[in-house]
């Protein structure tokens, strides 16, 4: 007889637990007060958020394009460079990393010290152009963070770039 209260106690423990469980889970995933407030790139209806790094994206573009082992800019690049600064300009508490990229020919010193100069390019017009330099920094990648995979002309070309990344938003 003790057996079976034994066996009929488990059983309603079993049962309560599950209970207690599924009312937890319940209690977790409502959310009483409304929906949580996050740090994100767009607004509700799915556009960037105006000073975001999705906005300068979107917006503006984050990348120029260098030829074979140059460093200098062409008249695209100096007109994205150009909207990167009118939105640095509506946007003045917000800062850049540029990157400097090449290709995967070379060598890694010879590519890190090619990446170096394509940043710094990119850092001198935009400064020419007046954006603070102390809003801007630089780092060299070389050759090892490619973005297009493959030994070719369409491949390198893509790789051979400079790109502004927004290190510091705005309002953040």
């Amino acid at each position: 007889m003790s057996r079976l209260n034994f066996g009929a106690g488990l059983v309603k423990f079993a049962i309560v637990t599950v209970a207690a469980l599924m009312l937890a889970a319940c209690a977790s995933t409502a959310n009483p007060t409304g929906p949580t407030t996050t740090t994100t790139n767009t607004d509700t209806r799915g556009a960037p958020t105006p000073g975001s790094s999705q906005d300068f994206l979107v917006n503006v573009q984050d990348r120029v394009y260098f030829a074979l082992n140059r460093y200098d800019l062409d008249q695209g690049s100096r007109r994205t460079l150009e909207r990167q600064a009118a939105w640095l300009d509506q946007y003045p508490n917000t800062t850049l990393t540029v990157e400097g990229h090449c290709d995967e020919r070379g060598t890694r010193d010879y590519n890190l010290a090619l990446g170096s100069r394509r940043a710094t390019a990119v850092r001198d017009y935009l400064v020419s152009l007046g954006v603070d330099p102390a809003r801007i920094r630089t780092i060299s990648y070389g050759k090892e963070r490619p973005v297009a995979d493959g030994h070719n002309e369409a491949a390198w070309r893509l790789n051979r770039r400079g790109v502004s990344v927004v290190s510091s938003p705005y309002g953040a």
